[in-house]
């Protein structure tokens, strides 16, 4: 037991006041000897007294808000703890094109904040952190079974933008999601872009070293531009000494770390849910988690209980003999 305004309970020996008070009676007489012993009307008026000291000392352990500590229950259920990393760049509030570019479609920040919002509310027991990405990462979220914190984190994401993609930033940022977190049993985390850039090789030992040290699995979504590269694309060959395209060395890149890795490419809104839902199916795996059971508030028992004492007392109030003649 605990109380949010344990300085409250220094007014208790005011609850006492009442004791101290003698019997007082309506009735006035000339003469007190020819008024009768009646011990029952003293051993009410000790009991009316004990009521209203009663009445005080709960009111002011009402004020205190008494309440138990919150609680957490460790179970077991299906999920993962998830860190999702997203790309904020400018080009993400561009719309979808597709293969036909023709028609414009839903910009891809929507389709991506939508569809990401549908697969939070499916998975019950996940523990969620966001990162968002642009020139820099920026932490969004820790890891969280909230799913209202979770969703309106992932809607917040989709505010104004800047032009470049530092995906190394976004990356190491979404590692520390899992530092110093117990480990459930399964983790991952989801790379959403629509770009890839270049890791600087001091940059890349850190992810290989987080990555393998915290077992994350990566899973990357590419929402692939217009007529860009294919990161599968395995015949491409550069000119003489020039470096590969970057989402193609970022692809192989991804290769090589000591975790699982998927990497996915979305055209429109329906191939980038089809990489969704497929990571949901992957992610389903059985983890241990932790239940937060809220501590119960007494406040209202003892506001109660007050009252309750109240209406005895006015009941015996009414009851009172006020004359015998």
């Amino acid at each position: 037991m605990t109380f949010s305004f344990p300085w409250v309970l220094w007014l208790l020996p005011l609850a006492f006041i009442p004791l101290l008070f003698k019997e007082a009676s309506l009735q006035y007489y000339s003469w007190n000897e020819m008024l009768p012993k009646d011990n029952l009307s003293k051993i009410i008026g000790m009991v009316l007294k004990f009521i209203a000291t009663l009445i005080l000392i709960f009111i002011i352990i009402g004020l205190s808000a008494p309440h138990t500590r919150q609680r957490e229950i460790e179970k077991t259920g299906i999920g993962a703890q998830i860190g999702l990393v997203l790309d904020r760049s400018a080009s993400m509030d561009d719309p979808f094109v597709g293969n036909d570019q023709s028609k414009v479609g839903e910009m891809k920040s929507a389709a991506a904040a939508r569809l990401i919002t549908d697969f939070v509310k499916s998975r019950a027991n996940d523990m969620i952190g966001i990162v968002s990405f642009s020139n820099s990462a920026m932490y969004v979220l820790p890891l969280t079974d909230n799913k209202n914190a979770i969703v309106s984190a992932v809607r917040a994401t989709a505010g104004n933008a800047l032009f470049q993609t530092n995906i190394g930033s976004g990356l190491t940022t979404g590692a520390e999601l899992f530092n110093k977190v117990p480990d459930s049993g399964s983790r991952a985390m989801i790379l959403l872009s629509d770009g890839a850039g270049r890791i600087d090789a001091a940059t890349q030992e850190k992810i290989k070293d987080w990555f393998g040290r915290f077992k994350i699995s990566l899973y990357w979504i590419v929402l692939r531009q217009p007529g860009g590269i294919s990161i599968f694309n395995t015949t491409f060959k550069a000119r003489d000494d020039d470096p590969l395209p970057p989402q193609i060395e970022l692809n192989e890149f991804f290769k090589t770390l000591n975790s699982p890795f998927h990497a996915y490419e979305a055209e429109d809104p329906k191939t980038l849910q089809k990489a969704i839902e497929d990571i949901n199916q992957k992610e389903k795996k059985p983890i241990k988690y932790f239940e937060k059971i809220p501590g119960q508030d007494y406040s209202t028992h003892c506001f109660g209980a007050a009252i309750l004492m109240m209406i005895v007392l006015l009941l015996l109030k009414l009851i009172e003999v006020r004359s015998w003649l």
